[in-house]
């Protein structure tokens, strides 16, 4: 059975990495003595090593010892034994490539289907869907395929952000965007705001946190979502 947290980031204003979901953490990994991380999405370039310290140290908050996938020889040998998983946040078109290139999409897919407990956060969440075509990051490089891992069946645009009436930027806004991609494709597309995360127990998909998210459908109006919806049905 899935077992699978899904966040809009990792870390809130003026808090610190992880801070507002250790407690639903401590809940989700509670048969994890330790987890494996996946870094390749590498934030402001920051390198796997550092990328790895920085989660372990957040989780030795809740005694849960960290291990990089890139300390092992076989990636998918690393998936498979892992007894959980998080996928951290950074450029979503760096760590498809590289779960490409390490032949690890389709495993990592398989493993957390099969009921491996799962953790994304940003791109981590992005990789989720079924595609990464919804991300915001700058294309830096690029992927074989924009097919990710399918865990939920639409897409997610992470870090939404509302329009700002008072403001006089008149550049796109996230909305824009999401219609740009409803042009050509049919798949609904969940605005999650910072703050807020769903919850994939087996095949029921709630949303959690404090905040609502903004729901986009083709040729549809966009609709707002209360925390604790189920999204089971979307697809």
């Amino acid at each position: 059975m899935k077992s699978i947290i899904i966040a809009s980031t990792s870390t809130l204003h003026e808090g610190s990495y992880l801070e507002y979901l250790l407690p639903t953490l401590q809940s989700h990994f509670k048969d994890c003595k330790s987890i494996l991380f996946i870094p390749y999405a590498r934030p402001s370039g920051i390198s796997h090593e550092d990328y790895t310290r920085k989660v372990s140290e957040a989780f030795a908050s809740i005694n849960i010892s960290v291990k990089g996938i890139h300390e092992f020889e076989d990636a998918g040998d690393a998936i498979k034994n892992a007894k959980g998983i998080f996928t951290g946040g950074g450029n979503t078109f760096l760590l498809v490539t590289q779960l490409y290139k390490h032949n690890v999409m389709q495993i990592l897919a398989e493993t957390v289907k099969n009921g491996t407990p799962y953790l994304g956060t940003s791109a981590g969440s992005n990789i989720c869907s079924l595609s990464m075509q919804t991300t915001n990051d700058m294309p830096i490089i690029y992927p074989p395929s924009f097919q990710t891992l399918g865990l939920i069946p639409f897409n997610l645009n992470p870090h939404y952000l509302d329009p700002d009436t008072q403001s006089k930027h008149m550049g796109e806004t996230r909305e824009t965007r999401i219609k740009e991609f409803h042009a050509f494709n049919a798949i609904p597309v969940l605005g999650l705001r910072e703050g807020s995360w769903l919850e994939v127990k087996g095949n029921k998909i709630t949303l959690k946190g404090n905040l609502s998210a903004r729901l986009f459908l083709q040729n549809e109006t966009p609709q707002e979502l209360k925390t604790e919806s189920d999204l089971s049905a979307l697809k």
